[in-house]
């Protein structure tokens, strides 16, 4: 049953009734075949297989398909009569409301009881020779450990805790503690400054916050609890700080606010009961980074998203029970919470913790760990990937990485380019490729092919997943494009259950940023375009009109990276006098391409005429700046926001910067713009 608002008059779905057999296609690879002791797919053999699927998620009986995987992939305390309720207009969806159910006890004991023993986390320290397995049962151990430990501390159920943790395997075991007692984690990212750990602890108002002495990244040592007791001077209601020891180190300890993590620990018992949670209760919040203003906490439910993780590991990834799935993000994002901890311990198999870097000690880390661990999975950014790249595929070759089944792209479309080398190289164009298309507001993997069934385009996201009922619609008139050959942005037609609940105490601001700009529909904010066989590609954010043509940022990379000399370019839009909007382009150079034999300017100049070649010449950047590097975070991905900030004469209103890997970069490049504008 449900009790979902009315929609606006929705078409016949728009996927394809089947895809062609094209030499542009790689069909599902060698491993996904389930040949040579490998597992069988769990959708397959073809496409026809996961339409037939995908129909049964979004048609009218569709509450029966939700209703069954509910109940089949979580365990429940109290079952749940309604499948879904409310909707886009006032932002008040439900996924099983009458339910109760705890998302630790779906991580943890229901896997510990039958296999205690069972590796939960593969935690790759910093320093390769320092990791370890950490089982299901010491997992389960120290997660009670903390949850005990949070409550003689009076937190209860429906209180934030903070979690500035770097990637350390305890990190998995803060979530879940938690989760257990119906505490709301807000994790912030350890690259995080002092002030916008400030900012954030004090908006969802914490009273304990959990840390560590220091992290390890790339053979470097980071000053977390410095950063942390910078940040608590303006924090008055935080009461209590959890200290991990992870470098032994001394660090200064506030007497009466600081204990250690194992000193605590060791006063209570390893078991705590859970906590039963409705459906609803939130889960966590998790705030995204801006430029400027307040923090946007996004809050996510329990079951909706529990399930939404659980889904996306098993078919996006076509999980089987001995796998060792690893994802090299940070837990401090979105990806980190859905892939490293609550997806794959959900699904009962191996998660990664990896601390380290893709090029620490040396850029065969990643091939290296892969090896060791026999790995199944890999799924990391496309800013790793084409690293990886310009580094050379001299440093994949000697390992053997036939443990791999499928390999998965996140953060940002992947180039044609880092697709073949990714698939060339890692995979030995034997494994899937996934590139998959999501947001934090989404929760889990909205747009993705799987792999066992779709056959892939390089660049293309391909097809939604199950639940997801996407359109692209005209921008300017919010009109559904029909049929192939369409170019717009792209909305959801339906709610789905992990979407993100609303901004912790700015319901007004989720509704105006994803309900409000096209009435009935969830507006991811990005353009997106069906090609002539039917299949997806994202064009990145949407930055306006460029010269009076919608234009998007991956676009116009996509044309700049396909010049031989080209490493990495990031693209942004900026107000124009003239044309209202325009293209700036900053682009890095391969080590080996020669830019001492070529004038920076006829060199701006041919990649001037590569975007208008093979765009047009409506879409040539008004200028492109020859960069040494462009601003990354330390997971990899480009922050164009800053570029952008640049670009428009705001490079003194730049915001929190403490995520970058090298701050340095934004200065070189202030130079750059203010000598070249």
């Amino acid at each position: 049953m449900s009790a979902t608002e009315a929609a606006p008059v929705h078409h016949v779905h728009p996927l394809p009734d089947s895809v062609p057999e094209s030499e542009d296609l790689f069909a599902p690879p060698p491993r996904l075949r389930g040949e040579e002791g490998r597992p069988l797919p769990h959708i397959g053999p073809d496409y026809k297989a996961y339409l037939d699927e995908w129909v049964k998620t979004v048609g009218p009986d569709s509450d029966q398909w939700w209703s069954e995987k509910a109940k089949e992939c979580l365990d429940w305390y109290t079952p749940f009569k309604t499948v879904r309720a409310g909707g886009f207009e006032f932002g008040d969806v439900q996924w099983f409301p009458e339910g109760t159910l705890n998302a630790s006890y779906n991580c943890l004991d229901r896997h510990y009881y039958t296999n205690p023993d069972k590796t939960a986390i593969i935690y790759e320290a910093d320093e390769a020779d320092e990791s370890r397995e950490v089982s299901y049962g010491e997992l389960l151990r120290e997660t009670c450990r903390v949850a005990n430990v949070l409550k003689s501390w009076g937190v209860k159920k429906g209180d934030a805790v903070s979690v500035y943790l770097p990637m350390t395997w305890q990190a998995a075991a803060a979530f879940l503690a938690c989760a257990r007692i119906g505490a709301v984690h807000s994790a912030v990212f350890a690259g995080f400054s002092a002030e916008s750990l400030r900012d954030r602890v004090n908006d969802c108002e914490c009273r304990v916050l959990i840390t560590t002495d220091e992290g390890r990244r790339g053979g470097k040592t980071i000053a977390t609890k410095a950063i942390v007791d910078a940040a608590l001077k303006d924090c008055p209601l935080v009461e209590h700080v959890l200290v991990l020891r992870r470098t032994g180190n001394e660090v200064p300890i506030t007497k009466g606010r600081d204990k250690w993590w194992d000193e605590e620990c060791a006063k209570v018992p390893a078991y705590c009961p859970c906590e039963p949670m409705a459906s609803e209760d939130p889960l966590f919040i998790l705030y995204t980074s801006g430029s400027t203003g307040k923090p946007k906490g996004v809050v996510h439910s329990t079951a909706g998203y529990l399930l939404g993780a659980y889904l996306t590991v098993k078919y996006v990834f076509d999980v089987h029970s001995d796998d060792k799935f690893a994802c090299m993000a940070d837990v401090g994002w979105i990806t980190g919470h859905t892939y490293i901890v609550y997806g794959p311990l959900l699904n009962g198999v191996t998660t990664t913790v990896f601390e380290s870097t893709p090029i620490y000690p040396t850029a065969s880390r990643y091939w290296d760990f892969v090896d060791k661990w026999k790995a199944t999975h890999l799924y990391t950014a496309p800013t790793a990937i084409r690293l990886l790249r310009r580094m050379g595929e001299d440093h994949v070759k000697n390992h053997d990485l036939s443990s791999l089944r499928v390999l998965g792209s996140v953060g940002e479309p992947i180039n044609p380019e880092a697709w073949h080398w990714y698939n060339d190289f890692a995979g030995k164009n034997q494994c899937a490729i996934v590139d998959t298309y999501w947001m934090t507001e989404t929760g889990s993997i909205s747009v993705t092919p799987l792999p066992g069934a779709i056959s892939t385009k390089p660049g293309s996201a391909t097809f939604p997943f199950f639940g997801m009922d996407l359109d692209i619609i005209d921008p300017q008139t919010g009109k559904v494009l029909e049929g192939n050959d369409v170019e717009g942005v792209l909305v959801a037609k339906k709610p789905w259950p992990s979407l993100a609940r609303t901004v912790f105490r700015d319901h007004k601001r989720y509704l105006e940023t994803y309900m409000k700009p096209y009435p009935g529909y969830f507006f991811f904010g990005d353009g997106a375009a069906r090609d002539s066989d039917g299949y997806l590609w994202i064009k990145g954010r949407v930055d306006g009109d460029v010269s009076g043509h919608r234009l998007s940022t991956a676009e116009v990379e996509s044309a700049l990276i396909l010049h031989k000399g080209v490493a990495e370019t990031a693209v942004v839009g900026s107000h124009d006098d003239i044309t209202g909007q325009a293209v700036y382009a900053f682009v890095t150079m391969k080590p080996e391409f020669d830019i001492q034999g070529t004038k920076e300017a006829d060199l701006s100049k041919e990649l001037a005429i590569q975007v208008r070649k093979v765009i047009g010449p409506f879409a040539a950047p008004k200028k492109i700046f020859l960069v040494s590097d462009l601003p990354k975070t330390r997971s990899g991905k480009i922050m164009r926001r800053i570029l952008r900030k640049i670009v428009a004469g705001e490079g003194d209103q730049l915001g929190d910067l403490s995520s970058i890997a090298d701050p340095g970069v934004v200065d070189d490049i202030k130079s750059k713009v203010a000598g070249g504008k």
